[in-house]
């Protein structure tokens, strides 16, 4: 899986409504826009994170496992860093980076 460009703000930032409308004419058909690919890149974070947590699954349910796997707590914490998956679809619209297609009403 190639990786990607993740160099983006951590915190919520001010965006001008007129440049995000800019591009498809309406604020609201914007906004689906980037929570469709907001969700798309969730789902794909989560499906990272289950497979690379599927390393760590045991069958026997001690509490010293739970507490002692640093490992694990690493890579959860790696992954809380990353920035919300937001942020990231707002920065690829913007960019213009994300490939949509309206549909003609008949």
């Amino acid at each position: 899986m190639k990786k990607k460009d993740h160099r983006i703000w951590q915190e919520a930032v001010t965006r001008d409504i007129k440049q995000i409308s800019e591009i498809t004419g309406n604020i609201y058909l914007s906004t689906l826009i980037i929570g469709k690919r907001a969700n798309q890149i969730s789902q794909q974070t989560k499906e990272e994170l289950d497979e690379r947590l599927s390393e760590f699954k045991t069958t026997v349910d001690t509490l010293e496992e739970y507490i002692e796997n640093k490992a694990q707590i690493e890579v959860a914490r790696e992954y809380e860093m990353k920035p919300k998956p937001t942020l990231i679809a707002t920065k690829e619209f913007l960019n213009k980076k994300i490939y949509f297609r309206i549909p003609e009403h008949q």
